[in-house]
């Protein structure tokens, strides 16, 4: 008898490039500012420079590239963009190889690697539902999230050990190899064919993406947890550092320890999501995310009266588990209630939630200046309150089991 859980190999192709694209972007990531300081020389105060250029894409292109990704073929859309990465991190091993290689140079191309990020960021979620059946979507998410994970967890460490046992050339070498994989992987997938888009003016195909969004009664609240979550988050991460050398006494690498078990929480939360989805209603996984998240930055506030640096590891572990759920519950939700002819849209808004990233940052850095890092935990532990809060008075709680699968007959406006 045939197992009825197995992903198809056609997903599989899929999962396989997502963990080659993943673990490039984040081997060149952490490759980018290490050759800056130690290659280029760049000062301290300019490596914000090419930081700005590494997180712009996200903010100026999710919406263009849900467009594309509604209108052309999801799988050529992703090749595309991860053909354009590997020729840009091409790029910077010749210039190097050339003695070339100035910043500006480094800002530009890491801004167009990015943007390959950006387009397959916001692609594969819109592609996944056509190649599996509806009960395979959470295991299908899973296994896209445990990639990010992975690559999450250990590509920092694989491209600065790159970088330090053989130089900045090998290292973005090998994050260039693994585009030109995920290429190939992408390239033996196939996709089927979808109903052609009608050809409207890109505002109004915009509007329409995100008046679907704004107007569903569970994706909103989704949008808007997310959104709250985002800005406590870079809240509490803003002043983590400083206040865990100052307060907690720990040393560098106790401060990389620490940090380390939100990767660890991720791993685990992704390895075991679809058991608990199988075993829990729908609506509870979706606001364990957010709840773990709350207790977390409880936790963490709770070190200003214990300073302990086990209190400080459980936060970020919490903080990994819980909303590694949060994403694959919620993203199987997008993809059950959203029609087809607009999973690229709504990928889109949803990564738009990552604007209040740069709001978490400022407030961190205006209540740490004016007050302390122990004002800041205080502070994101309210905002995770409220976080928590928003889901659990949401109908989206409230949900059995994963959504039916809609179509396109659904009108954009609920």
């Amino acid at each position: 008898m045939s197992n009825p859980l197995r992903l198809p190999d056609t997903f599989n192709r899929l999962a396989w490039s997502n963990l080659a694209a993943q673990s490039a972007e984040q081997i060149a990531l952490a490759a980018a500012p290490i050759v800056a300081v130690l290659t280029l020389g760049v000062a301290e105060g300019q490596t914000g420079l090419l930081q700005t250029a590494l997180t712009l894409p996200f903010v100026l292109f999710a919406i263009p590239a849900g467009l594309l990704a509604d209108r052309i073929s999801r799988r050529s859309l992703m090749a595309g963009a991860e053909a354009l990465r590997a020729v840009a991190l091409a790029a910077i091993v010749l210039l190097l190889t050339l003695g070339a290689l100035n910043l500006p140079l480094l800002a530009l191309l890491g801004f167009a690697a990015v943007c390959g990020t950006v387009v397959y960021s916001v692609a594969a979620p819109a592609l996944v539902p056509s190649l599996v059946s509806a009960e395979l979507l959470p295991s299908a998410n899973a296994r896209i999230e445990l990639a990010r994970t992975i690559a999450f967890a250990s590509g920092p460490a694989v491209g600065g050990a790159l970088v330090g046992w053989w130089g900045a050339s090998p290292a973005f070498g090998f994050a260039a190899a693994l585009s030109a994989i995920a290429v190939v992987l992408l390239s033996g997938i196939y996709e089927p064919t979808r109903t052609p888009s009608p050809r409207r003016h890109p505002f109004q195909d915009i509007r329409e993406g995100a008046a679907f969004v704004f107007h569903h009664p569970l994706l909103r609240p989704v949008f808007i947890t997310q959104f709250i979550f985002n800005t406590g988050w870079f809240l509490q991460i803003a002043v983590f550092v400083p206040y865990a050398v100052r307060h907690l006494g720990l040393t560098a690498a106790g401060v990389g320890t620490v940090l380390t078990m939100y990767g660890v929480g991720m791993v685990i939360g992704a390895l075991f999501a679809t058991r608990v989805m199988k075993r829990i209603a729908f609506g509870t996984v979706v606001g364990l995310g957010p709840v773990t998240g709350f207790v977390a930055a409880i936790v963490m506030a709770l070190t200003v009266l214990v300073p302990s640096p086990w209190l400080a590891a459980l936060s970020f572990f919490l903080l990994g588990v819980g909303p590694i759920l949060w994403v694959i519950s919620t993203t199987t939700l997008r993809q059950s209630v959203t029609p087809p002819r607009l999973l690229g849209r709504v990928s889109a808004i949803n990564i738009m939630s990552y604007g209040a990233r740069p709001l978490g940052s400022a407030l961190g850095a205006i209540v740490g200046g004016f007050w302390s890092a122990e004002a800041c935990l205080y502070l994101a532990a309210a905002v995770f309150g409220v976080q928590a809060l928003v889901i659990w008075l949401s109908p989206a709680v409230a949900l059995d089991r994963q959504p039916a699968m809609v179509g396109d007959e659904v009108p954009a406006r609920c």
